[in-house]
């Protein structure tokens, strides 16, 4: 359908839509007013990761259509636990953690999101502020009888665990109960209208619909974005050195923007739409780059997407990094750095010290292989031991590299 209202024309061109509670509906309402919308984001670890940002994003692109973000942090779920494609439950944190992990999560969304007391103001809040304070008994009478166990054991949070015979707590079961009530308090306590989420929520903001509708006659809308995956199939933010995340004290600049450097050709074009805010005319144009001037384009994503979620300064001291480090086969000054010993070290213990390997035996099968280099020099001992007392660069394979710093 053609939509009249900017928010989802925004959203639609940049590639943000996959479904939709009521187009029409919500078309119409984005037209005449402005729609507070949320997204949830528990907290159980210090930072996001990039498998969080296409939804940050969505909260950018809220704001840039002149509608309000709200950031729902879940004090109150993590301490449950979404059970959404997870097989086993998460470990449980205590409070004083979840609290310190809100406070750092926040720094991020402060540099994709303007807040303030605004009427298109991002603002954050907490569901433990009312999921603490709500007695059993009131939730089962209140809510309870809204769900019906017949349909919960349809969705695919509990059919799958089930399917796979992996136990399911009944503190988990109890989630998408909790999610669907968050919608309803918000759209009661704030006028939010809208809750976007992942195509993996569909069934929990669904919920979350009707409960507000059944209780309180309110109509509120949904909006779910398409599974994120890369060009090869793999899941967006999951690398084979672990999680790629947005805090830079949970992963160095450098790393970050090398993960955008090298997307697939294939991605270019779909990453330059949904994680920057470059105009769709400059994007059509790098995306058609084809054969090496495609990594023109990468460069430019990876600059573009460090700027907004590490800052300026980073963005460009990475790009310098990786022009000292390639082009001009120097060091440079934002790569991962290890203290070498006076009388230096064995490069398997080197290349795990570095993160270059998580363990001795896949550093040693890396050295067997042909991928550890000391200086530029492929090194295929697997009891080589570096010598100490000069500066040395280190590498493994074609994409990392790291700086030994003499002690």
């Amino acid at each position: 359908m053609t939509y009249t209202s900017s928010l989802l024309r925004l959203l639609e061109e940049r590639g943000y839509i996959h479904q939709m509670t009521d187009a029409e509906g919500l078309d119409a309402l984005a037209a005449k007013q402005v729609v507070p919308g949320y997204i949830g984001f528990d907290a159980t670890a210090p930072s996001l990761h990039v498998g969080s940002l296409v939804q940050i994003m969505l909260l950018r692109r809220l704001q840039q259509a002149g509608h309000k973000p709200v950031v729902l942090m879940g004090g109150g779920t993590t301490r449950i636990g979404d059970p959404t494609g997870r097989d086993e439950s998460r470990k449980m944190l205590s409070d004083a953690t979840i609290e310190a992990n809100i406070a750092s999560i926040r720094t991020i969304f402060e540099r994709f999101l303007t807040f303030g007391d605004g009427p298109t103001d991002a603002v954050m809040v907490n569901n433990h502020d009312w999921l603490g304070k709500l007695g059993y008994i009131e939730l089962l009478q209140e809510v309870g009888t809204h769900f019906t166990v017949n349909r919960m054991l349809t969705f695919d949070s509990v059919k799958l665990r089930l399917e796979r015979e992996q136990p399911m707590t009944f503190l988990e079961f109890n989630y998408m109960i909790l999610q669907g009530y968050d919608f309803r308090h918000l759209a009661k306590t704030m006028g939010v209208r809208l809750q976007m989420g992942g195509s993996d929520q569909w069934g929990n903001i669904v919920n979350g619909v009707e409960l507000s509708r059944r209780m309180d006659q309110t109509e509120v809308f949904g909006v779910t974005t398409p599974l994120l995956t890369t060009a090869d199939g793999a899941k967006m933010g999951k690398t084979a050195a672990g999680a790629v995340w947005l805090n830079d004290d949970a992963l160095p600049s450098y790393d970050f923007w090398q993960y955008w450097r090298n997307v697939d050709d294939r991605d270019v074009g779909k990453f330059l739409r949904l994680f920057t805010d470059l105009p769709l005319d400059e994007i059509a144009r790098l995306e058609a780059l084809e054969g090496s001037e495609i990594n023109a384009a990468k460069v430019v994503l990876a600059n573009e997407v460090t700027a907004l979620c590490r800052g300026k300064e980073a963005a460009a001291a990475a790009e310098s990094t990786a022009q000292a480090t390639f082009a001009a086969g120097g060091v440079g000054d934002d790569l991962p750095e290890l203290e070498l010993p006076t009388d230096g070290m064995p490069l398997v213990d080197a290349l795990v010290g570095i993160g270059f390997a998580a363990s001795k035996g896949e550093a040693k099968r890396l050295i067997a292989g042909g991928g550890a280099r000391v200086d530029g020099t492929a090194i295929t001992d697997e009891a080589y031991r570096i010598p100490g007392g000069s500066e040395l660069r280190i590498s493994a394979g074609k994409k990392k590299h790291g700086v030994l710093r003499p002690a």
